[in-house]
């Protein structure tokens, strides 16, 4: 089980704006900010809900290749808010909402290019 994921990014605060408004329609928020002080390394901002940060992104060097992340959606309804609330703040289309029945029979996603190009995206694994 995974507690916790994070990864560099290129410009910390445009990617903060951009998962605070994305991740908004699926519960997550940005819930702390730790320095680079605090660390001895770089900063960092958690996103998360019910108070727990989970999702991560940094200063310093990105990663040359791109990194996937899936979220968990409640619902289709969810899956298309996020696609959109993305594309608003920034995001780039990467796969529009739709059942993606080659993963299984109610596989729900969207997909977005975050502003350094990692691959993100809602899903909802429930029936409609």
């Amino acid at each position: 089980m995974i507690d916790h994921i994070g990864f560099a990014v290129s410009d910390f605060e445009r990617s903060k704006h951009f998962y605070a408004a994305a991740l908004q329609p699926l519960g997550i928020a940005p819930l702390m900010e730790v320095t680079a002080e605090q660390t001895g390394a770089e900063a960092h901002a958690g996103f998360g809900a019910a108070g727990k940060p989970f999702f991560w992104i940094g200063t310093g060097t990105s990663p040359a290749t791109s990194v996937h992340v899936a979220f968990a959606a409640a619902s289709r309804t969810d899956v298309d808010a996020f696609y959109h609330a993305a594309l608003k703040a920034g995001g780039r289309d990467n796969g529009p909402p739709g059942l993606r029945p080659h993963y299984h029979a109610n596989y729900y996603g969207a997909f977005v290019l975050d502003p350094d190009g990692n691959n993100i995206e809602a899903v909802c694994h429930r029936e409609a």
